[in-house]
């Protein structure tokens, strides 16, 4: 099939997890609302690392799909692997809202890095799935050259790891670390659906 229903049902899917997001934001009820709103940074920083992390993670959907004219089964099946992963995010959002700064800090971000690293293991698939199968599904850009991005882009995974053993010293840093790799994927590591020949008639 085209791209354009898959990519809509993902685009849909991120709407939701972004969205959700802002019920990690919430005062204790516990003095003034100006003491309330100070003692809130867990949870504004959870939000951001979180609202971040999504957001990139929808722009390098995009440049994925926006490679390939269709998608095949295996492809839909990774997607929605990506997918469950993605729409889970809030729920360890919460987690780290709630607890970064007392005794359940560190399983709430060691609970946050493997949402994390599931995630990252469902966005490597997608993009080997798409490099490695460039031609059946319409890819204009050179294989090779798609192949030659899968370590930059799947390096991610390690860091994910690396964070979220962090996490079991320090879950103030492991969430730093999080923020940080947002801002990674934040730069462009896939090649470009623009660098495709003139003439290749768009994806979708």
């Amino acid at each position: 099939m085209s791209t354009g229903r898959a990519e809509a049902f993902s685009d849909g899917v991120f709407a939701i997890a972004i969205t959700l997001l802002v019920l990690s934001l919430r005062l204790s009820g516990h003095g003034t609302v100006t003491s309330q709103l100070l003692a809130a940074w867990p949870q504004y920083s959870a939000y951001v690392v979180s609202f971040l992390t999504i957001g990139i993670m929808w722009m390098n959907h995009h440049t994925i799909v926006a490679h390939v004219q269709r998608v095949d089964r295996p492809l839909l099946v990774i997607n929605l692997l990506l997918l469950m992963g993605v729409v889970a995010i809030p729920f360890p959002t919460v987690l780290v809202a709630d607890h970064l700064n007392d005794d359940g800090a560190t399983a709430a971000v060691v609970t946050y890095g493997l949402v994390m690293i599931a995630i990252s293991l469902g966005f490597d698939g997608l993009w080997i799935y798409v490099a490695t199968h460039a031609t059946a599904l319409g890819a204009a850009v050179p294989p090779e050259a798609l192949r030659q991005s899968i370590p930059g882009f799947t390096g991610g995974l390690i860091a994910y790891v690396v964070a979220t053993l962090i996490a079991l010293f320090s879950p103030l840093a492991a969430l730093i670390i999080f923020g940080l790799l947002a801002v990674y994927y934040l730069f462009e590591h896939l090649p470009s659906p623009a660098d495709e020949p003139a003439g290749t008639p768009p994806a979708g």
